[in-house]
């Protein structure tokens, strides 16, 4: 086939499809969810200025989205064509809302609080994104290979710990702080993608809610009409902020521990959702999409955005829709074209933050319950285990900002760290070391108990003393990256000892049964071991 026959035929296999209607509806609505509550946290929260949230972080978002969702279209047309199909979806793409959430609350929101800098929390923001998208394109280098070594609930078990604390418990606090709007919104979007119950002209339960939002928020005073941050908005490059926040992550290493294992997760993200889409009948090459997904989160970088985009979740349900190829271009120029004439300006006065978070909600127990699904009953109790240090991260990061308002600035004392051990069970020393790297800490915790329930002492035994490197260098349990020998360090180090001892005692045991086997006589009691159940 000639190179001309190649392009007419690419451009037959774009496809604009009934369905493709009901997944720009759906890919559209959930993107702009994101793109609704980043300028409630960033304005209202962080006080960032309306021109650089309007002005640069949305075009600059809402470019790489454009380029990026253009990406996996080509990706799906060229797929198309060389398997001779009229059924290919392209992959859904767009801002990852768990790393989004991180990066507000775990990397730009306490430089704010910090500093009562808006201008260098965005900075340092930027320069974590780019870095970021670096790691991300990494993974197609050590994302096949750190698949095959990680067990399945160990890996589900730290992204559905993102999920629930990230994705649905800090959107659930968006609801219940405005319940008039966010209790109909939630149970509207519930009825509708966990009930199946269909609204009329077949609209999107995330459309519903948000029209419901805003009606109600007409009649509460949370909804208006205003034009006043309306303009031209084009994405300009920001080499100088991006040049000044790599500089200024570099001078504060404790940043890097957050951006590294937050970075992991996108990547892994990225295989699990791309391998989903594999199942549903369209392989692609996951190699390529990490890579998209890196250079799309580095373009964000040069032109304002310092949130990661990714391949979403959910691609069989895109193709369960009926959509092809046209919903996500689809999706990719109307965000874009939004954030030129600033649209987003005029749907924060709009549309009530109520109204969109139900959507994360939705999001964030989907995810959590897939985790638990995907991974065979026994192994229950490993997801569940790899929980807890994203519990722990929520609840340090709750407790400072509580602490910094009452504080006026100041900083917990040991004293009083102490005195709220003693006097009041709150143990935030504790849910400090827990919530540092708490996405590779969860990994770990839930695939050492994944292997002690396969009884692989050996990879256990492996993995505890990975644990104890990463302590080591300051990667988990840590303020700050560095070599620094802590009693947690020393902690994993013994527990790493113990299994040893567990695993060289079982391997003697077998050699001594397997010889008495061959002598006909009967076998022995290991000399150290432990009880298990049927």
């Amino acid at each position: 086939m000639t190179t001309l026959q190649q392009r007419i035929a690419g451009s037959a296999d774009f496809q604009f499809k009934k369905g493709d209607w009901d997944g720009f509806l759906t890919l559209g609505t959930n993107n702009l969810a994101n793109m609704v509550i980043l300028p409630a946290i960033l304005i209202g929260t962080f006080h960032f200025a309306p021109q650089i949230v309007f002005g640069r972080i949305l075009p600059g978002l809402a470019l790489t989205l454009l380029v990026g969702m253009g990406t996996f279209v080509y990706f799906a047309v060229r797929l198309a064509a060389a398997e001779g199909r009229k059924d290919v979806t392209a992959l859904p793409y767009g801002i990852s809302t768990p790393v989004m959430f991180v990066y507000l609350f775990g990397i730009m929101g306490p430089v704010y609080f910090a500093t009562n800098d808006p201008l260098l929390a965005y900075r340092i923001g930027l320069g974590a994104a780019f870095l970021g998208g670096l790691i991300e394109m990494s993974g197609a280098l050590v994302g096949p290979w750190l698949e095959r070594i990680t067990p399945r609930a160990g890996m589900l078990g730290t992204i559905a710990g993102v999920a629930i604390v990230w994705i649905a418990m800090v959107p659930s606090a968006i609801v219940f702080a405005n319940p008039v709007i966010g209790l109909p919104a939630l149970f509207v979007v519930l009825l509708g993608l966990i009930g199946r119950y269909r609204f009329p002209l077949r609209l999107p339960a995330g459309l519903v809610a948000i029209s419901l939002g805003v009606f109600l928020g007409f009649f509460t005073g949370d909804s208006s009409i205003r034009f006043d941050e309306t303009g031209f908005y084009p994405p300009i490059p920001v080499l100088g902020d991006l040049w000044i926040g790599l500089r200024l992550i570099f001078s504060r290493p404790e940043i890097l521990a957050v951006v590294i294992p937050i970075e992991i997760y996108n990547f892994i993200e990225t295989m699990g959702n791309v391998e989903s889409a594999k199942s549903a009948g369209d392989s692609y090459d996951v190699r390529k999409c990490q890579l998209v997904d890196g250079l799309g989160t580095c373009v964000g970088a040069l032109f304002g955005s310092p949130f990661p985009t990714t391949v979403h979740i959910g691609h069989p349900a895109y193709k369960q829709m009926g959509s092809r190829t046209g919903y996500a271009l689809a999706t990719g120029a109307f965000l874009f074209l939004a954030s030129l004439v600033g649209l987003y300006a005029f749907l924060q006065h709009l549309i009530p933050a109520a109204a969109v978070a139900p959507l994360l909600v939705f999001v964030g127990i989907v995810i959590t319950s897939y985790a638990f699904q995907a991974t065979p009953a026994a192994y229950g109790v490993a997801v569940a285990f790899a929980l807890v240090p994203h519990i722990a991260d929520l609840l340090k990061k709750q407790l400072d900002g509580a602490l910094l308002e009452v504080l006026q600035g100041g900083s917990a004392t040991p004293d009083l760290m102490a005195r709220l051990a003693d006097h009041q069970g709150v143990y935030l020393q504790s849910y400090g070391l827990l919530s540092k790297g708490a996405i590779i800490t969860g990994l770990l915790w839930g695939s050492i108990l994944a292997f002690l329930i396969d009884r692989d002492l050996r990879k256990a035994m492996l993995f505890s003393l990975l644990a104890s490197f990463l302590s080591l260098i300051g990667l988990i349990h840590a303020d700050k990256i560095g070599l620094s020998l802590s009693p947690i360090t020393l902690g994993y180090l013994v527990l790493t000892g113990l299994l040893g001892v567990f695993h060289l005692s079982e391997a003697r045991q077998a050699r001594i049964d397997e010889e008495q086997a061959t002598d006909g006589l009967p076998a022995q009691k290991p000399l150290v071991s432990v009880e298990v159940e049927p």
